[in-house]
């Protein structure tokens, strides 16, 4: 099992594609580094761009190549990206309709340390609520390679969230059942429906393990497409199962939870429970100290599914 950042398998799958396709370009705001995109830098140059610390210009700049016929990739940390180029990102890239894939890197607390200003827990709420753009949080580095390709071949905008650090793969090599804007169910069972996006794929499924070894089953469905939110799987997994878990690294307002929750009331009335992280300032530590501080992790997991279970 090859463990690397999702980011790093962004940049390997644009860089096979620029060297037949001159249209695709990356753009970077002083991020190349923290995004893995030295090597495209480095062996792309003209198609390249670095704005510098200057949000607003990389996603101004990005629409306009588009305009030109480009196939632009902003990438910059995704708690900039999502607030200071907001409007930029409505206007210019959404409301224009413009072949601009923004990529929010170090998602979620990656940047667990640095604190509130570098977290991104508020950027699935925002960026679903602008008409035109697309939302996917994919959940390990062969779903995001799939992703990305898929996405290489339209011309509509996007907003990708990947995290920081490596990640454990959640499907096998050559065998991920993929399809665009399509979830994934990776366990089936009828006691609860755990639906989950991004990082906490991977704890909801080991959290199913664990459920099974007490006797409840779980459905757990990997939502990587946040908008356009795959209804019908959730309606099928809510309608199967005695009650809903969600499990986001977001804010509690506004996100997967608060989508699924609309979706799961109007059409398949269940109990639903949202984990996420809380409406204040996290702790001060790494991925998984602050996971496992607020429960998101296997353990965790399990524990609230069982407790709603029963």
């Amino acid at each position: 099992m090859a463990k690397i950042a999702n980011k790093q398998v962004i940049c390997e799958v644009l860089m096979k594609a620029a060297k037949t396709d001159k249209d695709v370009m990356a753009l970077c705001s002083d991020s190349r580094g923290s995004g893995s995109f030295t090597p495209f830098a480095d062996e792309f140059p003209k198609q390249f761009v670095e704005t510098g610390i200057a949000e607003q210009n990389l996603v101004g700049i990005s629409a306009g190549l588009a305009k030109c016929g480009k196939k632009p990739y902003a990438v910059s940390p995704a708690c900039f990206l999502s607030t200071r180029s907001y409007e930029q990102a409505k206007v210019d890239v959404a409301y224009s309709n413009t072949n601009v894939k923004l990529v929010g890197i170090s998602g979620g607390i990656s940047y667990g340390a640095l604190g509130m200003s570098h977290h991104s827990a508020q950027d699935i709420a925002a960026m679903s609520a602008i008409p035109n753009m697309r939302v996917y949080l994919p959940s390990d580095r062969l779903q995001t390679e799939c992703l990305t390709k898929a996405l290489l071949d339209d011309n509509k905008p996007a907003y990708i969230r990947v995290g920081r650090n490596a990640v454990e793969d959640v499907y096998e090599e050559g065998a991920v059942p993929f399809e665009m804007d399509k979830a994934t169910v990776i366990t089936q069972g009828t006691d609860v429906a755990i639906i989950a996006c991004g990082e906490m794929v991977k704890p909801s499924v080991e959290a199913a393990k664990l459920l099974k070894k007490r006797g409840i089953t779980a459905t757990v469905v990997d939502m990587y497409c946040v908008k356009p939110l795959d209804r019908d799987t959730i309606v099928k997994a809510a309608s199967n199962a005695k009650v809903v878990l969600t499990v986001e690294e977001h804010s509690p307002f506004g996100g997967l939870g608060s989508m699924v929750s609309q979706v799961v009331g109007s059409e398949c009335p269940r109990k639903i429970i949202n984990m996420a992280l809380p409406d204040a300032p996290v702790i001060t530590g790494n991925s998984k100290e602050v996971f496992d501080y607020y429960g998101l992790n296997a353990e965790g997991i399990a524990q609230k599914a069982s407790a709603i279970v029963s």
